[in-house]
């Protein structure tokens, strides 16, 4: 089986689950911050990795995934439902951190960046007196 095929039908995997996300699951664990960020099918086609960023708390972020996994027959049941495949991919839910790895890499670069600033700014001021 080529990548490129393999590309295609996770790309339509995570387009599936979105909708399905923003939709039809109903589950209160779920929390409507959830967004699809990957998606990576296996070569055979068995299993599929879904990324979650879920923009919550801790402990709103573990609820989200045991309600995903919950969930897991129906979105399965959808997938084969859309996706005409001969085996239809067992969902895996992860979580993306990151985002979050993201947001504190930007913060430790902003306070690195602020700190030479500062340094040049008191030692003008010492000139100055």
């Amino acid at each position: 089986m080529s990548y490129a095929r393999n590309k295609r039908i996770s790309e339509e995997i995570k387009k599936i689950v979105s909708s399905l996300i923003m939709n039809e699951i109903k589950d209160p664990r779920v929390s409507k911050l959830t967004t699809v960020t990957d998606v990576e099918t296996t070569r055979d086609l068995r299993f599929t990795y879904i990324y979650v960023s879920i923009f919550d708390n801790d402990k709103k972020k573990v609820s989200t995934v045991q309600g995903l996994n919950s969930a897991k027959g129906y979105i399965r049941k959808e997938i084969g439902a859309k996706l005409n495949l001969r085996y239809t991919p067992e969902p895996i839910f992860r979580v993306d951190e990151s985002m979050d790895n993201a947001m504190h890499i930007n913060e430790l670069i902003n306070k690195v960046a602020k700190s030479p600033a500062d340094k040049d700014k008191n030692e003008e001021d010492k000139d100055e007196e």
